[in-house]
């Protein structure tokens, strides 16, 4: 749970963080003149927006909200993302290219992962279900055999004796 945790805090930072590594990145290792134009009109604007895109939808979940903690799907979604983007900031000309094709198409499934997850958590298949004639209704709960049904329980009313107000 604590890593699950971790990559929630995470999440926010990591979008400021992960451009700047690529900043950080290109001036270290000196990759050129086209890779800084790479670096600063491509790459930090979308590693930003994507990474807040992505954040938004995964703390959209309410189980990621009351938990505060993502799932072990984005854990691994976004530890494969981040790898990526972080490899991508030693600009090795011999690896960069298939590494930024690959960054991309972790991002994009991240997209479609986070977006799956909100979908099948939100939707109400599981609480509402529907009649024959299509009108929606919610089950009454399951009786279990280890407590009291509802009509069967003590019900106690505590009534208030007011005083009469004074004049």
């Amino acid at each position: 749970m604590w890593l699950r945790r971790a990559f929630f805090g995470w999440l926010i930072p990591a979008a400021f963080l992960l451009p700047l590594w690529l900043f950080v990145g290109w001036a270290v290792f000196n990759a050129g003149g086209w890779a800084f134009l790479w670096v600063l009109f491509l790459a930090i604007p979308g590693v930003f927006v994507w990474q807040l895109i992505l954040t938004l939808l995964v703390r959209a979940r309410g189980t990621v909200r009351a938990q505060r903690a993502v799932s072990w799907w984005d854990v691994l979604g976004f530890t494969v993302w981040h790898g990526l983007v972080i490899s991508l900031g030693f600009f090795v000309e011999s690896w960069w290219a298939p590494v930024m094709v690959v960054a991309i198409l972790a991002g994009i499934g991240l997209f479609w992962l986070a977006l799956w997850q909100l979908w099948s958590e939100a939707r109400p298949s599981r609480v509402v279900l529907h009649t024959t004639e299509g009108v929606a209704y919610i089950p009454p709960p399951q009786e279990s055999a280890d407590g009291p049904t509802a009509a069967a329980r003590e019900v106690i009313v505590i009534t208030e004796k007011q005083a009469p107000p004074t004049s």
